[in-house]
């Protein structure tokens, strides 16, 4: 029996396998995928609440703009990985490679999602501190339209990226692709990765160090706590996919796309653990606690 051609492990999050392991049920991926599933499900319904209450519940200002983007990536992120899951499933419990043919566009179209929630939060981070750097301009001169259309140009950004990505990989020019990866996650690992850490760092420092005016610190909690999971749970995943091109591989396919719906699905949580304590913790309504942390007093009116 002649066995199918794989997609290159960067593009797929099935590991090869070969022909004597194709009526194998491996367990151990099959039980990472279930719990992927389960985290994603819960991923799913927290950025649906977001999506609901800062789309419809909530007053606009500079931030929400931004964290309703979020959503949307981490929505549209955990969609594709959950169908690249369940897809893996199948695969292993049928034992066929049918649905390879599935998981690279999908593995793409999940890259699409992913570097836009790089972006975004790139952008948060660096609007954040230059709030806080620079408070006359951001309350007396930033335009009331900056983070739409920041968001605008961004999604146009991740949408030529990716479609530059996949005109090459799904063409199987596998030698341009994989050039066209690498500048891909050069570019993260250089432009976007770097500002998002050094503003927090410098955030960090103005707020909690020199800063005597209040602030509103459950904004920065959230900020900060959104882009450490990040770094923390996501980036892997560029890493993974970075080293993959060069044939290295420092973890299993499951335990990455794993941690990356982690990073996805753990935002709405924090929103809403932050926005619930004062003084004292105290469980609130959802809404209630995106308010909190959202339309929290002095959001526009920071000083330094």
């Amino acid at each position: 029996m002649e066995v199918k051609q794989t997609p290159p492990p960067s593009l797929s999050p099935s590991p090869t396998t070969d022909e004597d392991d194709l009526c194998t049920i491996e367990v151990p991926a099959m039980a990472m995928d279930c719990v992927t599933l389960l985290i994603g499900l819960c991923g799913l319904v927290g950025n649906g609440a977001v999506l609901w209450l800062l789309g419809f519940r909530i007053r606009r200002n500079p931030v929400t703009v931004y964290i309703l983007n979020l959503a949307i990536s981490d929505f549209t992120f955990l969609l594709f990985m959950l169908t690249s899951s369940l897809l893996n499933m199948l695969e292993n419990f049928y034992c066929s490679t049918g649905f390879l043919k599935y998981l690279q566009p999908l593995f793409l179209l999940s890259l699409f999602s992913y570097n836009m929630g790089l972006y975004l939060l790139t952008a948060i981070s660096i609007e954040r501190c230059a709030s806080v750097v620079f408070p006359l301009w951001y309350r007396c001169r930033r335009p009331q339209w900056l983070s739409a259309v920041v968001c605008a140009l961004l999604w146009a950004l991740s949408i030529a990226v990716i479609a530059a990505v996949s005109s090459l990989c799904l063409a199987h020019q596998q030698e341009h692709c994989q050039t066209a990866l690498i500048s891909m996650y050069a570019v993260e690992f250089l432009i976007f990765a770097p500002p998002m850490v050094i503003s927090k760092v410098i955030l960090f420092f103005k707020v909690l160090c020199v800063s005597q005016e209040p602030q509103p610190k459950r904004l920065y909690i959230v900020i900060s706590l959104t882009v450490f999971f990040f770094l923390l749970f996501a980036l892997p995943l560029s890493i993974w996919s970075f080293l993959q091109q060069f044939g290295y591989s420092f973890m299993s396919s499951q335990v990455v796309f794993l941690l990356a719906c982690i990073s996805s699905s753990i935002n709405p949580f924090i929103y809403f653990l932050v926005g619930s304590c004062r003084r004292h913790c105290s469980w609130v309504s959802l809404q209630v606690a995106f308010q909190r942390v959202f339309e929290e007093t002095g959001l526009t009116t920071i000083s330094s």
